[in-house]
């Protein structure tokens, strides 16, 4: 093994486990080992899944000739904790209580597992643990926060680990710091979050269960009034409209598919209305990156793109005709989430940043 700090970084979802060891920035190898969903709701909550994933990592070491003790440092995705600012943090005592107590926890989602199972990973071997850039950065303005009703306040809750990694990079590639860049981020995923981010701060950005564009799965902002009678028709009960607004909803509802390839393919083949739908999400996301830009009073040095659907030149393009007017387009496929988690440690361990505590 060549010289170099070694880092262990895990990011647990829904019915997976992705992780990956990395020497400094150089990934070694990276996993990503499915779970059947029945294995996952025999466990019960979500907290209970930690052995297994935990047991499935050590496994992957052991096949590499690896083991916990050889690493600098281990790394989860951070959860929907309370609001925190971005940066990266000690996995904590206080943090894993709130975590098994639960409430503080602002959803039930499988990123609320990733601190955890980097502190039951760093314990094997007295190793340190760090979560980085959680789902709950909240670096809201105050404007931000209001939503129309005082019982009904703004969340901030995004994708905000890879957001913040490809603002990162954009800061990199402009060799300009980002403390001094104004960006509008779109990641685009299954859900879909539209950031401001002024001079390095998230300062607004659409929850993607809760408002903004619709996308492959999720419904986005919908008709108040007509969201209201649906719920009160009698017709369906929570999991009912959780599971049609959060996983069948979207380009899912309108064309049956929730892969934004096929829905292309069909649109070329001469389907218009897949390709309504198509342009009709291109245009919803257009527009709350038109709104993000608002909020940085128009002051936009660069327009960002990423996460899956950003594969697709398709939609990439029509973005770009829509936005362009703004700032020049950015785009950076796919996630990189392990490796943000990486970086975000090695930014403390090099004195870039002073590594932050969950209190």
């Amino acid at each position: 093994m060549s010289d170099g700090r070694l880092i262990l970084a895990v990011n647990p979802g829904g019915t997976s486990t992705k992780f990956g060891v990395y020497r400094e920035t150089e990934e070694l190898f990276e996993e990503n080992v499915r779970h059947l969903p029945e294995e996952l709701a025999e466990l019960g909550s979500t907290l209970d899944q930690l052995p297994l994933r935990r047991d499935v990592v050590l496994q992957a070491l052991a096949k590499h000739d690896l083991t916990v003790a050889g690493m600098s440092a281990v790394v989860g995705r951070g959860g929907t904790f309370k609001p925190l600012s971005s940066g990266t943090y000690s996995v904590n005592d206080r943090l894993i209580d709130d975590i098994r107590d639960g409430s503080t926890l602002q959803a039930d989602h499988p990123s609320n597992l990733g601190a955890p199972l980097a502190r039951s990973l760093g314990e094997t071997a007295d190793v340190p643990a760090f979560f980085v850039d959680p789902v709950c950065v909240d670096e809201f303005i105050p404007e931000a926060r209001l939503s129309g009703h005082p019982r009904l306040p703004r969340v901030s809750l995004s994708h905000a680990l890879n957001i913040r990694m490809v603002a990162y990079k954009t800061a990199e590639s402009l060799e300009v710091p980002l403390d001094r860049l104004n960006l509008v981020v779109l990641h685009l995923g299954s859900g879909i979050s539209v950031n401001a981010i002024r001079r390095g701060r998230m300062i607004d950005t659409n929850n993607a269960n809760d408002g903004g564009p619709f996308s492959s799965q999720r419904v986005g902002t919908l008709p108040t009034t007509g969201l209201i009678k649906l719920c009160l028709s009698g017709e369906y009960d929570w999991p009912q409209l959780k599971r049609m607004f959060l996983k069948e909803g979207g380009l899912y509802a309108y064309t049956g598919t929730d892969h934004v390839g096929e829905a292309i393919k069909r649109m070329r083949d001469g389907d218009e209305e897949v390709g309504v739908v198509l342009r009709a999400m291109a245009y919803q996301m257009a527009k709350e990156a038109g709104a993000m830009a608002a909020a940085l009073s128009g002051d936009v040095d660069r327009v960002v793109v990423t996460g899956g659907m950003a594969h697709n030149q398709w939609l990439v393009e029509r973005l770009r005709e829509r936005l362009s007017f703004l700032a020049e387009l950015s785009v950076f496929p796919g996630e990189c989430e392990l490796e943000a988690l990486v970086r975000g440690v090695l930014r403390v361990f090099d004195g870039v940043e002073e590594v932050k505590e969950y209190a």
